[in-house]
């Protein structure tokens, strides 16, 4: 496959993105391929880790590649989306819970799907152009492809508000957010990959690894814990709206730019998963509560024809953020009974 580069090289099983005029946006076909090789080298004695990175300077994966889902979901398809967001998410689970080491390099752009293939990853690296968001919410989706789960677990109230405005963290915020563990500067990968190819051994990482530049989350996490602390997205509005301030301007441009239904939605997700009972395939399962909706309920159709198709930027809502979603946001949250997410290949539980 010209999009991507899997074989293995040494005691090393090796995937790289390779299609960066398109930021590496993640196909249909690239998702299943990663699988296919994470099923191969799962038992393999001969294969002690997995790295996956991305040529480019741009982006090790921008997100998913939507023009498909938007063509199907135009022309009534919506069975295609579903379909899309199941085997990847079952891709998701299966990174998180891998046997073996799987070491990401992450280099610029990393959003969305990009998410989905490295930051569940065990050991995740970093450098100075690296840019991490989830801005599923511009686009009339939620933070999914297991996002919503490292959500939950950022600090405070970090991940209401990364969620809902978008904010793409450098490499020390992302480390503090919990979406990548070493900061090591990108000329240095290749030895360090070579390396690690040769001996198998991901304990070469820590040492490579020295202080990411400076951050802004970890400064600003008394105004976002303040801001984004309550239960719902109006309690949320009220306060940025209550108080006047740098930050909570910032804020609201932010959220005023994005689908109510998704925030609302985020919102309800990242609370319920906040907790030690919480698992990648509980956060999985609820997304995809979100997105087997989204394309005929949701605002995802219109959020793409903002964004990408007539990149006007002037997506019309189905809700605004005078009267907040609470109530439809629960109902794309509901158990979908039948066709609730399996993480068996070939269908539905």
């Amino acid at each position: 496959m010209s999009d991507i580069d899997i074989h293995i090289t040494g005691r090393a099983g090796r995937i790289t993105l390779t299609r960066p005029k398109a930021l590496n946006a993640m196909s249909y076909d690239m998702c299943l391929a990663i699988e296919a090789a994470l099923d191969d080298w799962r038992e393999d004695d001969a294969i002690d880790l997995v790295i996956i990175d991305a040529i480019g300077d741009k982006a090790f994966c921008a997100g998913g590649d939507i023009q498909d889902l938007y063509d199907a979901g135009r022309a009534g398809d919506f069975a295609y989306g579903q379909k899309f967001w199941r085997d990847e998410y079952r891709l998701n689970a299966k990174i998180a819970e891998y046997p073996k080491p799987y070491v990401a390099f992450m280099q610029g752009f990393v959003m969305g799907g990009g998410v989905g293939i490295s930051c569940h990853g065990s050991h995740r690296v970093v450098c100075d152009t690296s840019q991490i968001a989830m801005p599923e919410c511009g686009i009339g989706l939620i933070p999914d492809v297991g996002g919503s789960f490292i959500l939950a677990r950022a600090p405070g109230r970090l991940g209401e508000y990364l969620g809902t405005t978008g904010t793409r963290m450098g490499p020390a915020d992302a480390i503090y957010a919990g979406f990548a563990d070493y900061y090591i500067p990108r000329d240095h990968w290749p030895d360090l990959i070579r390396q690690l190819e040769t001996t198998g051994d991901p304990n070469l990482i820590a040492p490579a690894s020295r202080p990411a530049p400076d951050g802004t989350l970890d400064i600003l996490q008394s105004n976002i814990d303040a801001a984004f602390g309550g239960e719902d997205l109006r309690a949320i509005l009220n306060t940025l709206t209550s108080t006047e301030s740098d930050f909570n301007q910032s804020a609201l441009k932010a959220l005023k730019r994005n689908s109510p239904l998704s925030m609302a939605s985020t919102i309800e997700v990242i609370h319920r998963l906040r907790g030690q009972a919480a698992t990648i395939r509980r956060a999985l399962e609820m997304e995809y509560r979100f997105t087997f909706r989204a394309t005929e309920h949701g605002d995802f159709l219109e959020g793409i024809r903002a964004a990408v198709i007539d990149k006007d930027r002037s997506p019309i809502w189905q809700h605004d953020l005078d009267t907040p979603p609470s109530l439809a946001a629960t109902k794309m949250l509901m158990p979908l009974g039948q066709d609730t997410l399996s993480f068996d290949k070939g269908g539905l539980s």
